[in-house]
């Protein structure tokens, strides 16, 4: 099945009737919002000239109180059924701007109401600056972190300099407190990658973890050091075998070129597997057949166009890679067939 081919003339104006259509909306909202910010000035404007400031200053209040009442009850059901630990919090903080809008409403104590809300603003500063270092207990965050480093505590002393931006520093603590992972991401952030690279490999061997390996080689490559990011993939391709072929690239690169052959020869491997299920994987197979100066690549080549044909019996887009793989061979006459059905179901 195809998709629609739309004159261009139509889809002109189908684009220009649904942007219409949006900014219309747009346009639409954005009056809607400016008609209730002016209605809302009005209504102060109309309490403050018949009532005075201080009728409008109870209602402000009063309303952001009852707002306050109305989350802080929803929050304390919800703690509460949780059997959270923060549910006393939100307990006292449903009582007091309960208290709060009572104050408003009788306005005998307005002083309270301030009081309120200096609390309410303190608790916001010590809940930021809480937020800030989630991972630090109350006495952690107060002692220094030459005092924390000093006393054995490498965890907090190393988010301390990770805070300050001290990256060399919080990297050391990390590794002395067995936190290898985040040692490395500090030695990233610093900018230096061979570092990284050999905590990554490290990681591999006590862990056995195959995705070690391709971290480390990402970062020996960013690092500049080729030859350890090859060891490094070749560690991983033994797990993740389709990385062979990139294996082989790189030790070229490197110009290890009796390394990149071993290479080759194992992703080869993994390609005529890939090869008798799936006939796609012909192509790959010839390619290395060709690398390794092989001549069973023209035999890859005849089985490749083969699958191909099957493919384009079905989906007459394969034509192209059947062409490919008959120019492949040198077959030329089949390769001019197989490009005229291609083009032919181009204009379709």
């Amino acid at each position: 099945m195809h998709s629609l081919n739309f004159d261009p003339g139509v889809k002109t104006f189908m684009v220009r009737f649904i942007y219409s259509g949006q900014t219309e909306g747009m346009e639409r909202i954005t009056i809607y919002v400016i008609a209730l910010i002016l209605g809302i000035l009005v209504v102060c404007g109309a309490i403050v000239y018949n009532f005075g400031w201080l009728l409008l200053i109870k209602i402000i209040l009063g309303f952001a109180f009852l707002v306050a009442t109305i989350l802080f009850a929803v929050l304390f059901g919800i703690t509460l059924y949780a059997r959270s630990k923060y549910s006393i919090l939100a307990l006292i903080g449903f009582l007091t701007s309960l208290y709060a809008l009572y104050q408003c409403y009788t306005w005998s104590n307005p002083i309270h109401i301030v009081y309120i809300i200096v609390a309410y603003i303190l608790a916001i500063v010590f809940g930021v600056w809480y937020i800030s270092e989630p991972d630090l207990g109350l006495v952690e965050r107060l002692r220094s972190t030459k005092t924390l480093e000093s006393s054995g505590n490498f965890r907090a002393a190393a988010r301390k300099y990770e805070k300050k931006g001290e990256h060399f520093k919080a990297a050391d603590c990390y590794i002395k407190a067995g936190m290898l992972e985040s040692a490395a991401w500090c030695y990233e952030k610093a900018g230096a990658y061979s570092r990284s690279a050999e905590i990554y490999e490290r990681l591999a061997r006590e862990k056995g973890e195959s995705y070690y390996w391709k971290e480390a080689y990402e970062f020996y490559k960013k690092a500049g050091n080729l030859k350890k990011a090859c060891e490094c993939l070749e560690m991983y391709a033994k797990d993740e075998p389709w990385y062979w072929e990139d294996v082989a690239k790189l030790w070229e690169e490197v110009g290890d070129e009796d390394r990149a052959r071993e290479a080759w020869m194992k992703a080869l491997d993994y390609y005529l597997k890939e090869a008798e299920e799936e006939g796609v994987f012909w192509e790959d197979v010839a390619k290395i057949y060709e690398r390794l100066g092989d001549e069973r690549a023209k035999e890859a080549w005849m089985r490749y166009a083969e699958y191909c044909e099957r493919e384009a019996e079905k989906d007459p887009a394969w034509w192209k890679h059947v062409a490919e793989a008959y120019e492949k061979l040198g077959m030329r006459d089949k390769a001019e067939d197989a490009k005229r059905k291609y083009e032919e179901y181009k204009k379709t």
